[in-house]
C-alpha cells in the first residue's frame, strides 16, 4: 500500500467513524414509555441493608409504605433563594431539596444571557438534590421544614452563610437540617442534627441522593459524539463506574439482576455527570465510614443514583451529627481532584485519556501566559509540531525526492500503461536505486492521528473551553465556526499541501480522487469544534511551508549534481 493510499483509508476511515457516531446519535430508539402508576408511600426512598460492622438498631430503617411526617404535603410555592460570589440557589422547604443551581460564571447554550442551571426542576426538566434521614416517622425529602430565619446572600467579607430548616419527628425527635454554602467554591456542606427525644439509644442512617430525567440541556453538534450523561459510581473496588439509565431499566425489571457495581464500602462518592458539569455527594473517606451506593428508577422518567451512611449510635438527650458535602459546578479537574479521590474522572477523554490528560495541561498551562485559548492553541500546535519535526522532515524529504523524479515517474507510467505489474516492479527498482521510502510520508500521519483524536476529546470535554473567544467571529472554540471561515481555509491549505506533494499513482482518476479527497474531508470540519480545525489549519500551514522548502533544497541538490555529472 502506498502513501497515498493509505491516506485514503485513514480519510475514509475518520468519515466513517464520525459519520456512524451521528447515525447512531438520530436513530438509536427512544427510550419505552413509562406507564402511569400512583406512588406508594415512600415507594421513592431508599431502604438500608445494616451497615457493615453494626447491627439493626431502633429506628434503624423504616417499615416499608409506613408514612413519613408529613409525607404527601404540598410543596412550598416559593423556594428559599441563597445567593453567593458564585452562584444562586433555590432550595425548597419542602425537604431541604436543593432544585436550582445557576452558576453566574457559565452561560446557558441556547441563551447567553441566562445562567447555567446545573441543578433544575421545571415543568421540562428535573435535576435536584435530595437528602433525608431513614427510621421510623424522622424527616425525609418530602417532609415540610419550618424555615430558621438568618441571611440570604453571601455579605462581603463573609466566607460562608447557613440555611437552616427545623422539623419534629412523630415521636418527638428534634431534627435541624442545614446547609452552608461557602465563598469561592461550588461546594454545598448539608448537614442533620438529630437530637435524641426518646428514652432510648436510636441509630438512624442519612441518604443523599441526585435525582434527574434523561433530558440533556442544549444544541448539540449532530457530527460530534454524544457526551456521557448519566449516573457514575466511584470507589477503591470499582473505580470509575459509568451507568447507563438503560441500565437503571433493566435493575427495575429485574431486581435480581447482579448490580454492575459494589454496594457496599468504606470510601467513594455518587454522582450525576453531564457534559461540561457534574453534581455529586463526596461523603469524607478519612473515617472509613461505611457507606452503600444504590440506584433507582423512579416513576415518571426519574432516575436516582445516591448513598446511605450511619448517623450512629446517638443516646437519649443526646444530639448526632451526619455532614456530606455537596459539589455541583463546573468539571474543572484540579478543583475536583482536591476534592475526592477520582472525581476528576468524570472529564472523559475516551481511549486516548493517556494522551488527552498531558495535551489537556501543556495547553492550560499555555494559557496562563497568553489568556486566550485560541492562541494557546497556535502555540501547543507548534510545539507539537517541533516535536514531530524529525518525523516530518523525514517525510516532507522522501516527498519531495518523489517530486524530484517525478519526470522519471511520468515516462515509467507511460512506458508501462498496458502491465500493471511491471511497473510497480520497476517503480520500486527506482524507489531503491533514489534510496526513496515511498511510505516515509505515512508514519507521521499515523503518529498524528492519535494527537488528533485526543485534542479532539479535550476540546469536546474541556470545561475551560466552552465559550472560550478567541478572536473576531470565534466566540466559542468548542462549538463550529458559524462563518466557516476555518473550514474554508483549512480546504485550501489541503489542496496545496496535495499540489507540493507528488503522486506516484498511474492512474488519472485515482490521482484526482487523490487531490479531492483532503478538500472533501474539509467538508466535515464544518462540524467540527473550531478549536480543532484551528489546531489542524496551522498544522496544515507549517507542513506547507515545511514541504516547500524541502522541495527547493532537493532541487538545488539535484542541480549541483547534475552539473557535476556534466
Amino acid at each position: 500500500m502506498d502513501t497515498q493510499r493509505l491516506i485514503l483509508f485513514v480519510i475514509f476511515s475518520f468519515s466513517a467513524l464520525f459519520l456512524w457516531e451521528a447515525w447512531q446519535k438520530e436513530h438509536r430508539p427512544p427510550p419505552p414509555p413509562i406507564a402511569a402508576a400512583k406512588p406508594a408511600a415512600n415507594a421513592d426512598l431508599p431502604v438500608p441493608a445494616a451497615a457493615p460492622g453494626q447491627g439493626a438498631a431502633p429506628g434503624a430503617v423504616p417499615v416499608p409504605g409506613a408514612p413519613a411526617i408529613d409525607a404527601g404535603a404540598p410543596a412550598v410555592a416559593q423556594p428559599i433563594v441563597v445567593k453567593t460570589d458564585l452562584y444562586t440557589a433555590e432550595i425548597d422547604a419542602a425537604g431541604g431539596v436543593i432544585a436550582r443551581v445557576a452558576l453566574a460564571s457559565h452561560r446557558d447554550v441556547e441563551n447567553m444571557e441566562l445562567p447555567y442551571d446545573a441543578l433544575i426542576k421545571t415543568a421540562e426538566r428535573t435535576f435536584v438534590a435530595q437528602s433525608g434521614l431513614l427510621g421510623a416517622g424522622l424527616p425525609n425529602h418530602r417532609t415540610v421544614y419550618e424555615v430558621l430565619p438568618g441571611p440570604r446572600e453571601l455579605a462581603p467579607g463573609a466566607d460562608s452563610l447557613e440555611l437552616r430548616l427545623q422539623a419534629t419527628a412523630a415521636n418527638g425527635d428534634k431534627v435541624v437540617q442545614v446547609l452552608t454554602f461557602h465563598r469561592g467554591t461550588y461546594v454545598i456542606d448539608v448537614a442533620y442534627d438529630l437530637t435524641n427525644a426518646g428514652s432510648a439509644p436510636i441509630a438512624p442512617f442519612a441518604y443523599f441522593q441526585l435525582t434527574r430525567d434523561t433530558k440533556t440541556p442544549g444544541v448539540k453538534n449532530s457530527m460530534a459524539p454524544a457526551s456521557f450523561a448519566g449516573p457514575v459510581v466511584y470507589n477503591d473496588a470499582d473505580k470509575y463506574k459509568k451507568l447507563e439509565f438503560g441500565d437503571l431499566d433493566k435493575l427495575a425489571a429485574d431486581p435480581a439482576r447482579k448490580l454492575p457495581y459494589t454496594k457496599s464500602a468504606d470510601n467513594g462518592w455518587v454522582g450525576m455527570v453531564e457534559h461540561y458539569f457534574v453534581a455529586a455527594w463526596l461523603p469524607s473517606d478519612e473515617k472509613k465510614t461505611p457507606r452503600e451506593f444504590y440506584t433507582r428508577k423512579q416513576d415518571n422518567g426519574l432516575y436516582s443514583v445516591g448513598v446511605i451512611v450511619p448517623v450512629g449510635s446517638i443516646a437519649p438527650g443526646a444530639t448526632g451529627e451526619v455532614r456530606v458535602p455537596l459539589y455541583v459546578g463546573p468539571q474543572e479537574q484540579d478543583i475536583l481532584a482536591s476534592l475526592a479521590k477520582g472525581l476528576d474522572l468524570v472529564v472523559d477523554y475516551g481511549i486516548f485519556t493517556v494522551i488527552a490528560a498531558p495535551l489537556f495541561w501543556l495547553l492550560k498551562w499555555l494559557h496562563s501566559f497568553v489568556h486566550n485559548w485560541g492562541w494557546a492553541i497556535i502555540l501547543l500546535t507548534i510545539i507539537l509540531k517541533s516535536a514531530f519535526y524529525p518525523l516530518n522532515h523525514a517525510s516532507a524529504r522522501s516527498m519531495a525526492k518523489m517530486k524530484v523524479i517525478a519526470p522519471k515517474m511520468k515516462a515509467l507510467q507511460e512506458r508501462y500503461a498496458d502491465d500493471k505489474q511491471q511497473l510497480q516492479v520497476k517503480m520500486m527498482e527506482m524507489y531503491k536505486e533514489e534510496k526513496i521510502n515511498p511510505l516515509g510520508g505515512c508514519l507521521p500521519i499515523l503518529v498524528q492521528i492519535p494527537v488528533f483524536i485526543a485534542l479532539y476529546w479535550v476540546l469536546l470535554s474541556a470545561v475551560e473551553l466552552r465559550h472560550a473567544p478567541w478572536i473576531g467571529w470565534i466566540h466559542d472554540l468548542s462549538a463550529p465556526d458559524p462563518w466557516y471561515v476555518l473550514p474554508v481555509i483549512y480546504a485550501i491549505t489541503a489542496y496545496l499541501q496535495v499540489r507540493l506533494s507528488p503522486t506516484p499513482i498511474s492512474d488519472p482518476v485515482q490521482a484526482k480522487v487523490m487531490q479531492i479527497m483532503p478538500v472533501a474531508f474539509s467538508v466535515m470540519f464544518l462540524f467540527f469544534p473550531s478549536g480543532l480545525v484551528l489546531y489542524w489549519l496551522v498544522n496544515n500551514a507549517i507542513q506547507i511551508f515545511q514541504q516547500w522548502h524541502m522541495n527547493r533544497v532537493l532541487q538545488r541538490e539535484a542541480a549541483t549534481l547534475a552539473a557535476k555529472r556534466r
